[in-house]
């Protein structure tokens, strides 16, 4: 269920990456949580009636998570999948843990141990590697493409939702919680996707758009929602953070597959050391693990 899940995840990054030229990336964002929330809702409505009073002492933490963990997240992602490459892009999903650890030390005061601190180095090495294609001599001179940049500020926002996530409402169940969060972040979307229709206007409703959306609205959002968290509530979060480093395995397969994307040497060095910080800083000590 968790590979299955994170498969899915990483055919988003394809399909958004295929689909750059067809539908603008704030429509791709808005239209794929405004048509997973309507297939989810009628399933969850009844639980939110009556749990309203939990909704309601929520709603700003609902909103601000919905936006950062959901509809601003996923938005970002379409956005930097207009200027690179799916393949390239993915492997900065795996910078997620260490943004994890570095936000919980600076604002919530968790210790950081010295294995962390070289696990993040070695990763940010790796990110390099990649940004500058192998060249690290070119490193004074090298600039974040636009598409890098919105990736890895995506990166950082699902790095702050999943801190967030600590204060979560365990009132509500998965799809109601995710229904909650849907109802009260999109409409802060909705003014840029209006923006985007009056710049870009509206996208033609062809066979391969609509395939898209549909997968969008139910693989990606609600399918492999449910499916990870079946799968965390089995092995525990532990055990299924492991997983989703699968993701930029799978978008670059999916990648070369669809897209005649290329993988080069500096792809596969990189993610060697962007794997190695990640085993270093998640990796818990001894003595905790017993």
């Amino acid at each position: 269920m968790l590979s299955l899940a994170v498969l899915a995840w990483a055919g988003n990054w394809v399909v958004g990456r295929a689909m750059r030229d067809d539908i603008g990336p704030v429509a791709m964002g808005f239209l794929r949580w405004a048509l997973a929330l309507a297939l989810i809702l009628p399933f969850c409505l009844r639980e939110l009636r009556t749990k309203w009073g939990v909704v309601r002492r929520n709603v700003w933490w609902l909103a601000v998570s919905g936006s950062v963990g959901a509809v601003l997240f996923n938005t970002m992602i379409y956005v930097g999948l207009q200027y690179t490459e799916a393949t390239h892009s993915s492997l900065f999903n795996s910078m997620v843990p260490i943004f994890i650890v570095i936000i919980s030390w600076v604002v919530l005061d968790d210790r950081i141990s010295s294995r962390q601190v070289i696990g993040i180095l070695c990763s940010l090495i790796g990110v390099l590697a990649i940004v500058t294609g192998g060249d690290l001599s070119t490193l004074a001179m090298v600039r974040f493409n636009r598409g890098d940049a919105w990736i890895m500020a995506a990166m950082l926002l699902s790095a702050v939702y999943t801190i967030l996530l600590r204060w979560r409402p365990r009132e509500l169940s998965a799809i109601a919680f995710l229904a909650a969060m849907l109802i009260f972040s999109l409409p802060l979307l909705a003014p840029f996707y209006l923006w985007e229709l009056f710049q870009r206007g509206t996208f033609e409703l062809s066979a391969p758009t609509v395939v898209a959306l549909a997968y969008y609205a139910t693989i990606p959002s609600v399918l492999a929602y449910l499916m990870w968290n079946y799968g965390v509530a089995k092995v525990g979060p532990n055990r299924a953070r492991l997983i989703i480093h699968l993701l930029p395995i799978f978008a670059a397969i999916l990648s070369v597959m669809f897209l005649g994307e290329r993988l080069y040497i500096y792809h596969y060095v990189g993610a060697v050391f962007v794997f190695s910080g990640i085993w270093l800083t998640t990796r818990a000590p001894a003595s905790a693990a017993s």
